[in-house]
């Protein structure tokens, strides 16, 4: 039985990674466009190419955890090795460097692709920890819970700090670019420590040894329908969230207005970026906490599909909320169901990819997990690109000061709105096809246990 100890342990990892990925995913795109001085189409580009290498990455990482051997076991070592560089990092891009555009844009992609790269090597073994920490299907929701309460609570931490933090370095130092790289630094910080309790806290108990050939292990992941079904849900409940998050501190830039306060009677609230993706990372804690009680009831692949759907509606009702008093209250709301709803869903993947790498072993004899789970961290890294170059299409303009045309200004609304309910749909059909219910996760768990308990 799992200690709330390793429970809180393994949390405390999501919570780091989550704090620098809600940082990347919904400010690093301005940052990027609006501060360090890329274009639009230059960001948009750096975005994608990376991905090229991301692809090549995540699963050489997956491949090199799943035969690591040390006395702290196969994934859990990498939160110790890695989580310095993972700080170091994260300061150096958000780091403007004195230097004319192309060396800026050389600087930007080597920080961002070897940031990336550091983020694999941590998160990968991290993810796939989820497989030797328990067999049970449910508890390893449970981890996933526990998790991703955890993360949502560090990118609440991180999101809602992040504005204020840049202001105050802003006006100490007189430097906007300056306050972002300080700001990350103590985010970094934060991060660095929490990566190093959730090593210490945690424990792998679950022994799988990969007898196998890479090449073996390549052709049961390529066989793998299950597996292939839960990268495109994956990658649509990530592109859902991304989409949204990284157009958000556009959208109340130019579409909302960076001066609209929220009336609470007797005193006011500043309507910004912070607080909206902020308030929804607090419901976002909310779905994680219905996550365990409605899959145990549905299973995991009705909750998801049901969650999908809502969320479809959902967005498509946010297009049409007005910019008035009224509608701010409004959007807050749907940012909060809306963000219920993602949080369900979030834990949900986590475990389905573990009871996809006890599918494949199962099937195919082969201790994958690492493998399999990298396809996670592949899927969560798409979408920013995406965002760049549909700001692009409606003529956003980037110079400071720009006052947004009627197209730009529809563009963000429909980002915010008809085009993550459209990825929303294709995520419920996908998943529609998903092999694995409950009774055959039932049927799997129990066919692991008689070949294990045979070794």
């Amino acid at each position: 039985m799992a200690t709330l100890k390793e429970k809180i342990g393994y949390g405390f990892g999501d919570m780091s990674s989550s704090m620098f990925w809600k940082i990347f995913s919904y400010y690093l795109p301005i940052f990027y466009s609006n501060i360090y001085g890329l274009s639009l189409a230059d960001t948009g580009v750096l975005l994608l190419v990376t991905r090229i290498w991301d692809a090549v990455s995540d699963p050489m990482m997956g491949i090199i955890a799943d035969r690591t051997h040390t006395r702290w076991g196969k994934y859990r070592p990498y939160l110790l090795w890695i989580s310095l560089p993972f700080a170091v990092c994260g300061i150096l891009m958000f780091t403007t460097p004195d230097f004319g555009p192309t060396g800026k844009l050389v600087w930007a992609y080597v920080t961002y692709i070897l940031m990336m790269t550091v983020y694999t090597a941590i998160n990968v073994p991290y993810g796939a920890m989820l497989g030797v920490m328990t067999d049970d299907s449910d508890t390893k929701t449970v981890f996933s819970s526990y998790r991703m309460f955890f993360a949502y609570g560090g990118s609440f931490i991180a999101l809602f700090a992040w504005e204020p933090l840049c202001t105050w370095f802003r006006e100490m130092t007189g430097s906007v670019t300056v306050s972002w790289q300080y700001s990350m630094i103590v985010i970094a910080a934060l991060c660095f420590v929490v990566f190093l309790l959730c090593f210490s806290m945690t424990r792998e108990y679950v022994k799988s040894v990969s007898t196998v050939s890479i090449g073996k292990d390549f052709k049961s992941l390529l066989s793998n329908v299950p597996w292939w079904l839960l990268i495109g849900a994956a990658l649509c409940s990530n592109l859902f969230n991304t989409v949204r998050g990284a157009t958000a501190a556009y959208f109340f830039k130019d579409y909302i207005g960076d001066s609209i306060f929220l009336n609470l009677g007797d005193f006011t609230i500043l309507f910004y970026a912070g607080l909206f993706l902020g308030v929804g990372e607090v419901s976002n804690m909310i779905g994680v906490v219905l996550a365990v009680p409605l899959s145990r009831g549905l299973g995991k692949k009705s909750t998801y599909i049901f969650t999908m759907a809502a969320l479809a509606v959902l967005s498509i009702l946010f297009f049409y909320l007005p910019c008035t008093p009224f509608g701010f209250w409004l959007m807050l709301i749907m940012q909060i169901i809306i963000s219920i709803c993602t949080g369900i869903v979030s834990p949900l993947i986590w475990s389905m990819y573990a009871d996809v790498s006890d599918y494949a072993e199962l099937k195919d004899g082969t201790a994958s997990t690492g493998l399999i789970f990298s396809s996670s961290s592949m899927a969560q890294k798409f979408g920013g690109a995406a965002v760049m170059w549909i700001l692009a299409s409606f003529g956003y303009n980037t110079a400071e000061g720009a006052v947004q045309t009627a197209e730009a200004l529809t563009g963000l609304n429909l980002l915010m709105s008809w085009i993550p309910a459209a990825v929303a749909v294709v995520a419920m059909i996908v998943v529609y096809f998903y092999p694995l219910t409950k009774k055959r996760v039932e049927e799997i768990n129990k066919g692991l246990k008689k070949v294990r308990a045979s070794d």
